[in-house]
């Protein structure tokens, strides 16, 4: 026996285990412990064939058979890829995948590096066709058993929302979830916290006061702890984890879903008279503002402008009188989400900090070397986006020929066993869509390239003669050559300087000999 043994090619076996929840993983004999031990009394039994079990590995706990982004099946395939496995054993085929597409990938990597593939309970392998074709019945039915559990489950949480029930997500201040059940339970300090919050907002009538009061008495957002006790939540509140706590129908005792409120099983902590004036006035406050988001007139600095202390963009902004801009502004968008004490540089005129940059692009114009390395800069620029554009739309080329050519293969060959062929077509087609909508948006980006390239030549043998040119641009095309020429522009509203960044390296030397100046 031992010398037939002997003679048997060595036949190296990884067993992989995978477990979709954590439930029970803690226990000293848990399932992944299971299906190992089923896996390796299997290998046991073919020992006389040469099958060896290794000694590494491969849980995924806590993994769902969804997706192939677990870690112990990765290092599967590395070792698989190394030349280190022969066979891979399971104790049921769908503890691998549940998907039909991934599985197909899984196996076509398998074939690539000769290793087999056995089910310890299902009593096949893939060394055979038949194995192959009840392999790929058997994933089937797996992947529509995960799809009728995904419908079931987005179905039962649709039933429990209409009748009230919290299913579920980040708890709300104001609320401990009851750890009996999915419940929300009054907590009382917090619920106290959350009236006065709606109380300082309707006497404010604004989100910015109303942050900044917050802000003042050292109030955070909700804190908990997660399942595996890590931290999180019980930040400052800022706009939006405000305006989120102010428009939650949970604090009038509703749930909502698809827009329809229903009577919620908990008690609401806010009188609905008082959530609705909120409501009313964040509906307010929201069409007046609308139109100041929306900036219509021309920012030229908009995405270029940065607060130094905030290390926030500056976004752009303006008031109005009798329907007309009065005065335009940069504001930090740190104080305008955690209110105006919180940044020493707040605010700047419009008007000045566009002059100032402005004034450094003449600077430029004036010496014909620093236009020449902006035309080089420019033109590099160009090339070098045109050039990766064409790497890609080659390589995408090559691919689409490669799949166009398997697609006929797989189409004609009719002598074909694989119970993958269909799932194959199915990603082939895909793929080739995928790449042809690339291919088209590559020509697209490509022309833009070619166009802008001969505009921003005009643009840069122009700028000797800056002030006739700049005065006779729009502002969208201000906003373009100043995107040209700068990287950024950071403000410091403490010390009250201006750094310009310009994107050509020859420009240093207008960086370093005047790039900062006193804003007044």
């Amino acid at each position: 026996m031992s010398e037939r043994a002997s003679s048997k090619p060595a036949n190296r076996c990884a067993i992989y285990t995978r477990k979709s929840s954590e439930e029970g993983l803690e226990q000293e004999f848990n399932s992944l412990d299971a299906q190992r031990e089923a896996g390796e009394a299997y290998i046991k039994s073919q020992a006389a064939e040469g099958w060896s079990c290794l000694p590494d590995r491969y849980d995924d706990g806590g993994f769902s058979g969804g997706n192939v982004d677990r870690p112990a099946l990765n290092r599967l395939m590395k070792d698989i890829e190394a030349g280190r496995v022969d066979t891979v054993v399971v104790y049921k085929v769908d503890r691998l995948s549940r998907s039909l597409l991934d599985f197909t990938r899984i196996m076509q990597v398998f074939e690539q590096h000769s290793v087999a593939f056995v089910s310890v309970t299902q009593s096949f392998n893939t060394s055979d066709s038949m194995g192959r074709l009840m392999l790929n019945v058997l994933l089937s039915f797996a992947q529509f058993e995960r799809e009728i559990i995904s419908e079931r489950t987005r179905d039962k949480m649709a039933a429990a929302r209409r009748k009230g029930k919290w299913v579920g997500g980040r708890p709300i201040l104001g609320y401990d979830i009851d750890p009996k059940g999915f419940r929300l339970v009054i907590n009382e300090p917090e619920a106290k916290r959350v009236r006065a919050i709606f109380e300082l907002y309707l006497k404010h009538e604004s989100l910015i006061p109303t942050v900044r009061a917050l802000n003042e008495r050292g109030w955070l957002t909700k804190q908990w702890t997660s399942r595996k006790g890590k931290p999180l939540g019980g930040r400052p509140f800022e706009k939006g984890s405000l305006y989120a706590l102010l428009t939650n129908v949970a604090y009038i005792g509703k749930i909502k879903f698809k827009d329809q409120l229903y009577e919620g099983e908990h008690d609401g902590i806010i009188d609905p008279a008082v959530w609705q004036k909120a409501q009313h006035l964040l509906t307010r406050n929201g069409r007046t503002g609308g139109s100041i988001v929306r900036n219509k007139y021309g920012a030229i600095l908009k995405g270029l402008l940065f607060c130094t202390a905030c290390r926030r963009t500056m976004g752009h902004s303006y008031t109005t009188k009798k329907g007309r801009v009065a005065y335009r502004y940069y504001v930090c968008n740190g104080a305008a989400k955690r209110g105006w004490d919180s940044c020493p540089s707040k605010s700047i005129p419009a008007a000045e900090i566009e002059r100032i940059v402005v004034e450094q692009i003449r600077a430029i114009g004036k010496d014909p070397r620093l236009v020449e390395a902006v035309l080089r800069h420019t033109r590099q620029m160009t090339d070098d986006a045109l050039s990766e554009l064409l790497k890609e739309q080659a390589v995408l080329e090559r691919e689409l020929r490669r799949h166009h050519a398997e697609v006929g293969k797989l189409a004609s060959d009719a002598a074909n066993r694989n119970g993958g062929t269909a799932a194959r077509l199915g990603d082939l087609h895909e793929r080739i869509r995928s790449g042809e909508e690339r291919l088209a948006q590559i020509h697209s980006e490509a022309q833009v390239l070619e166009v802008n390239r001969v505009n921003e030549d005009a643009v840069c043998k122009s700028l000797s003669d800056f002030d006739a040119l700049w005065e006779t641009l729009a502002p969208k095309e201000q906003a373009r050559v100043l995107r040209l020429l700068i990287e950024r522009v950071d403000y410091d509203g403490e010390k009250g300087k201006v750094a310009i960044t310009f994107r050509s390296g020859d420009l240093a030397a207008v960086s370093n000999a005047s790039k900062q100046e006193d804003a007044a």
